[in-house]
């Protein structure tokens, strides 16, 4: 498109287009290109620049030159060092003399290349130097196994690379604690048994917030029946005690009445129907559960851990609406890692929590943990974040940077750059003034136009 728009512009000129290459052009660039010098391109330079001042007859002083470089081998250089001192190397440059190894080649310097890439020799440092500065590095940000390897393999090359990219990138520390999962929840469905008889097993459940009547009722709590789904409704009042005035007895619903006129027969026929009756209903039970648990299990993907494994358990950060702003996505979703102490069930585990998260209950089904394959040796401090009960931590702002005023057509709003808890202040965020009111009443200042 863009190219069709000069066309337009230059249709009514006589004139010839000449490619020139963009590494030639060096004006356009020279803002954009980063800048490369050393000792043996220094000298040179700086008589071109002398030459060219007295050109222009520009004074000029003889002055001495001082270099202060402080010299550090590349990636590239420890790996031409590391190639002459494995002996694997020299396997593999006999196997080239012999013409046995096709797809390694040797440049005038004896560096040894894999077609166009560097063959890294089996050094387990310096492997891992070239993993963290393509994985932790400023520049790169964490990228994921896939594009960690596409980017690698344009340079460098060693047997079952794919494989240690792989596993380095599913140790890390910082990508388990913050990427958000895009796999199905773990956990298949574990239906209720069936009950054998009626009212053995019930569900409970209230229904609050509604007028009060005349004897102080303002609920009503609901009892089902698991097996008849027959129900009964309560009024209560919404108060809770440790003790209840209602007592369950099993196997003691109440009988209806039956009209004048009418004959109950009681006998083995009696018996015999109603058993008939309470398998039929058993077999409708499960296999409607049956039903639904396939329903269930196709969003769903087993896993288990066992007695002993450190997980990383999920927390849900809360901010309004918000997840902090633009910066949110960089909030933890999950902490520890902890201990499994004990396995509770076919999907529950119980797990070993530091002092700080006392008041949180210690067992988790398995779809809020994730499996931790390497433990760092200085665990990380989860203190500073305050984890309510319900595994949820709020964002709570604690400083006034900065302020500003943007005017609209109708009228002016008022920005507030909030530095917030368990947070720097490079992390700060912009946030209206309306929005700080209803969500943080009492921290903005009495006067805007003040702040720290």
């Amino acid at each position: 498109m863009r190219q069709r728009r000069w066309l337009e512009l230059i249709k009514d000129y006589d004139l010839e287009i000449h490619y020139h290459p963009g590494k030639a052009n060096v004006v356009a660039d020279a803002l954009s290109r980063r800048a490369h010098c050393n000792v043996i391109e220094a000298r040179p330079t700086a008589r071109v620049i002398c030459w060219e001042m007295d050109e222009i007859e520009m004074p000029t002083e003889q002055l001495v030159e001082l270099y202060s470089l402080i010299i550090e081998p590349t990636i590239k250089d420890l790996v031409i060092a590391a190639q002459k001192q494995d002996p694997g190397m020299a396997h593999i440059r006999e196997g080239i003399d012999e013409e046995k190894k096709a797809c390694f080649t040797l440049d005038d310097q004896g560096v040894l290349w894999f077609k166009n890439r560097l063959v890294v020799p089996k050094d387990m440092e310096l492997r891992k130097k070239i993993l963290d500065e393509a994985h932790t590095s400023v520049l790169t940000m964490h990228p994921g196994s896939n594009k960690m390897y596409q980017d690698l393999k344009q340079k460098f090359w060693w047997t079952r690379m794919k494989r240690e990219i792989a596993k380095y990138v599913s140790e890390c520390d910082v990508c388990k604690r913050v990427k958000a999962d895009h796999l199905k929840p773990g956990g298949m469905l574990q239906p209720l048994n069936i009950p054998a008889w009626k009212w053995e097993d019930v569900h409970m459940d209230f229904v609050v917030g509604l007028p009060r009547t005349q004897k102080g009722y303002d609920s009503i709590w609901v009892i089902i029946d698991r097996f008849t789904k027959s129900a009964h409704f309560l009024p209560v009042k919404t108060v809770y005690r440790a003790n209840t005035p209602y007592t369950a007895r099993r196997c003691r619903t109440p009988l209806n009445r039956s009209e004048p006129g009418e004959r109950v027969t009681f006998g083995p026929d009696l018996v015999t129907q109603a058993e008939e009756q309470v398998k039929f209903i058993q077999n409708n039970l499960k296999s409607a559960q049956s039903r639904q648990k396939s329903y269930s299990d196709k969003r769903r993907r087993p896993l288990a851990f066992e007695k002993g494994d450190h997980v990383y358990l999920r927390v849900s950060p809360m901010k309004g609406v918000h997840r902090f702003g633009v910066k949110g996505k960089l909030a933890p979703r999950y902490v520890g890692p902890f201990k499994i102490t004990e396995k509770c069930g076919p999907v529950a585990y119980r797990l070993e929590l530091p002092p700080h998260l006392a008041a949180v209950h210690d067992v988790f089904h398995v779809s809020q943990l994730k499996k931790c394959l390497r433990v760092l040796e200085e665990e990380v401090d989860t203190s500073q974040i305050q984890i309510e009960p319900d595994l949820t931590y709020e964002a709570r702002p604690i400083k006034i940077l900065d302020q500003k005023q943007r005017s609209t057509r109708r009228n002016t709003v008022n920005f507030y750059k909030v530095q917030w808890s368990d947070h720097s202040e490079e992390e700060a965020t912009w946030e209206t003034e309306e929005y700080l009111q209803a969500k943080h009443p009492g921290f903005l200042p009495s006067t805007s136009n003040q702040y720290v």
